[in-house]
């Protein structure tokens, strides 16, 4: 399967025709990346001197800032560096937001804006643990802030300065990959639920969702027989140009590139054009029963 459906969007304001959006929202809700070659982020000679790893901290693997807060984690650098890395990153948050809004009218009243991210260590040879390695095919699920079958949307920008692509590498359909590892895995107790909150493992209760996600993410990763007899799809992304993708749902892996901007976006799976298509829906069906908190828990401990 072709995994890219090509956009031809040069403007972050563009607005395309709706028979475009609706071919577009299909391939994006049915697993597929909607890419836009000439879709850059344009940075100025002072931001292109940002893009430094010394200004990233060590310890961590990006820079982010949370539009909700005000806050950005992980910089290194001058007070006025700190400041051009915030000014950046939330002139790509709006952007982004715009991006999506154009493009999918209709999600426009239920999309949350996540972290921004700048990504500016290269990928390849990074030394981490099994599930901190994105160079190992997963789909997308967080530990710390429990989504509750939310949708994780992300806008990328490769905006390497040296004209080097971004590599990555797709693996099998969510609906294959959850038949492979659903089986595995036992169910979370209630007990559980209550003291990863209690020790502030989680933000918020986790979810049944949450836990399945979080195991089939981290049983991906851990199964190295799995890596490497899987099918894989490799995809060369150049610089100055973006892409959209459901990273709940196709199974990816970053396998090189430095340089990158990203926005993450939440959004209710009850919002799709194809709602059948959610990994909550999806995995329900497998197990025949709810997987989401009665309260309506959504995902403000992602956005806090």
């Amino acid at each position: 399967m072709d995994m890219l459906k090509p956009l031809a969007i040069d403007n972050w304001k563009d607005v395309i025709n709706k028979e475009c959006s609706l071919e577009a929202i299909h391939a994006l809700e049915h697993g597929k990346i909607v890419f836009l070659p000439h879709l850059n982020f344009a940075l100025s000679a002072d931001e292109n001197n940002l893009l430094s790893p010394t200004l990233t901290d060590p310890k961590r693997k990006n820079i982010s800032f949370n539009p909700h807060s005000d806050e950005m984690h992980g910089a290194r650098g001058s007070v006025l560096q700190r400041a051009q890395l915030k000014i950046l990153m939330q002139r790509y948050c709006q952007q982004a937001l715009g991006l999506i809004n154009t493009l999918f009218p209709a999600y426009q009243k239920h999309l949350i804006a996540g972290r921004t991210s700048l990504r500016t260590v290269e990928i390849s040879g990074r030394r981490s643990s099994y599930k901190k390695d994105d160079s190992r095919l997963h789909v997308d699920s967080f530990a710390a802030t429990p989504v509750n079958g939310f949708r994780i949307l992300r806008v990328f920008t490769n905006i390497n300065p040296h004209g080097v692509a971004r590599i990555w590498q797709t693996g099998e359909p969510f609906n294959t990959v959850a038949t492979r590892f659903l089986p595995e895995i036992p169910s979370m107790s209630t007990v559980e639920q209550h003291l990863l909150r209690l020790f502030k493992i989680t933000k918020v209760l986790r979810s049944p969702y949450d836990h399945f996600m979080l195991n089939i993410h981290d049983r991906m990763k851990k199964d190295m027989a799995y890596q490497q007899s899987v099918i894989k799809t490799t995809l060369t992304l150049p610089p100055k140009s973006s892409w959209i993708v459901y990273t709940d749902q196709v199974s990816h892996a970053a396998i090189s590139g430095q340089h990158a901007l990203e926005q993450t976006f939440y959004l209710p799976p009850t919002a799709l054009y194809y709602p059948e298509t959610a990994p909550l829906f999806v995995l329900e069906k497998m197990l025949k029963h709810s997987l989401t908190l009665k309260d309506k828990q959504v995902v403000s401990a992602a956005v806090e």
